[in-house]
């Protein structure tokens, strides 16, 4: 049964919509402070559609991060106690109270570089906002974090697919239902270690 194929086809094809850089934007946006879906859903196809704007569509995804940053800072400043159902049904609560425990007493230099290796840990970046706004991290030190962490991410990915180009983009749709398969695993299995084992 095909299951990540049909859907990296639809996402080449909605990529190649005429408003698909608002819909990267709106993607980035919401899901730096909520949605569970990362963008580079959106990110990869758009690349590969169109791989000379590479850097134009990193931008537009980084903006929209950045900006989602700004209210997941917000609501873990000032609505944390709308946020702590939410974190306790996720099983995301012993992170964040983790990451309040490390956040706490650092000094901004310190937090920049939490905040820049966020994208490698096993901890959604909207916790890392959330966080971050609940303590009260020096805004200027949450910003070049924020850009540095996520640009990393988007720049590195668009690049990569840009420099891999048409070659990139057959090897994906020929390999597509293994890797997706792939990464599902491995996202089950580090559910359940962090669920069960941790």
């Amino acid at each position: 049964m095909q299951l990540f194929k049909p859907l990296y086809e639809f996402a080449l094809r909605w990529a190649a919509r005429p408003h698909a850089e608002w819909y990267l934007a709106g993607l980035s946006f919401i899901e730096a402070f909520i949605f569970p879906i990362a963008p580079e859903i959106m990110l990869a196809p758009m690349t590969l559609a169109k791989p000379r704007y590479w850097a134009r569509y990193a931008t537009i995804s980084l903006a929209g991060s950045a900006l989602g940053a700004f209210v997941g800072y917000a609501l873990g400043h000032f609505a944390f106690h709308l946020l702590s159902p939410l974190l306790v049904k996720l099983g995301w609560m012993p992170s964040f109270e983790s990451l309040v425990d490390k956040l706490h007493g650092q000094g901004a230099w310190n937090i920049f570089w939490l905040l820049v290796l966020a994208g490698f840990l096993p901890i959604p970046l909207k916790v890392f906002t959330w966080a971050a706004g609940f303590v009260g991290v020096p805004i200027p030190a949450f910003i070049a974090g924020m850009i540095v962490g996520r640009g990393k991410r988007v720049y590195v990915l668009s690049g990569l697919i840009r420099l891999g180009g048409e070659r990139a983009e057959k090897a994906l749709h020929r390999w597509i239902e293994w890797i997706g398969w792939g990464i599902l695993g491995l996202i089950v299995a580090l559910v359940l270690y962090f669920k069960f084992l941790h």
